[in-house]
């Protein structure tokens, strides 16, 4: 079949050189713009494939009484959980856009491989951060996000990320800004420590070591492959069970990637 196209295709290439600069500029521009259509709809393609916001954190941060909150906007006793809950979410503003919002363990036996099942299928991730405990467990907090940001599917795919902090109707609740700037720094210090070659999710060498943020620099989110977003919230809500949640931010973030 290629023998029988390359006449043609040479009588194609001789009809070009001979014919006028700028209609061989104009064949080329659509050219471009053809190929530039593929990719766009390529990258669409793949990006419509992913449809779940994974809920991620360290157990009692408040992820299942967020992902409740967000599905039925009442308050109810949650309980460390054990395994995955997923339940379609519609943005409010837009009811036909629509995420499949999965609420992952935190307990450090289960969240890497819980995270290992649902990774590749993430458009984007909510690292849920406990802003009460916060100061005792920042070290616990940076290791489980480096591991999710060294890993070569999120490296990848890079999901939006959203670091939801939670818990803001406590008194003693850290900002938004203080977490931020903590988590930096405890990545940036993970990053100089951790010289071998990092581990994937499923426990496998990933050759060579995963770069995270920019050599020769103090590590920032800005550096990161996906855009990193922060917003406080609270799950409980600043009235109580009674009252609603408190997380308009991360209802608009939702409501964004949809």
């Amino acid at each position: 079949m290629a023998g029988g196209l390359e006449p043609h295709l040479e009588a194609l290439r001789r009809e070009l050189r001979a014919s006028d600069p700028t209609v061989l500029s104009v064949l080329l521009a659509l050219l471009a713009v053809v190929i530039t259509f593929l990719i766009w709809r390529f990258v669409q393609a793949r990006r419509s494939s992913r449809k779940a916001v994974l809920l991620l954190g360290l157990c009692d941060a408040g992820k299942t009484l967020l992902f409740a909150r967000l599905l039925t906007g009442k308050y109810r006793d949650t309980q460390t959980s054990i395994t995955d809950s997923s339940a379609v979410y519609r943005a409010s503003n837009d009811k036909s856009a629509s995420v499949t919002l999965i609420d992952l363990p935190g307990h450090e036996s289960l969240r890497i491989q819980f995270l290992e099942r649902f990774k590749a299928a993430a458009r984007a991730i909510v690292f849920v951060v406990d802003s009460v405990a916060f100061q005792r467990e920042v070290k616990d907090v940076a290791e489980f996000l480096y591991q999710v940001l060294v890993d070569s599917t999120v490296l990848k795919n890079a999901p939006a990320l959203l670091i939801a902090c939670n818990k803001q109707d406590v008194t003693m609740a850290k900002s938004a800004k203080l977490i931020q700037q903590q988590l930096e720094k405890e990545l940036n210090t993970l990053r100089v420590t951790r010289s071998a070659a990092p581990t994937s999710l499923d426990g496998s060498s990933t050759g060579a070591p995963a770069q995270l943020g920019k050599k020769g620099k103090d590590f920032d989110f800005s550096q990161l492959p996906m855009k990193v977003e922060f917003v406080e919230c609270s799950a409980r809500g600043s009235k109580g069970e009674e009252g609603d949640a408190d997380f308009e931010g991360l209802e608009k973030w939702l409501a964004k990637i949809a």
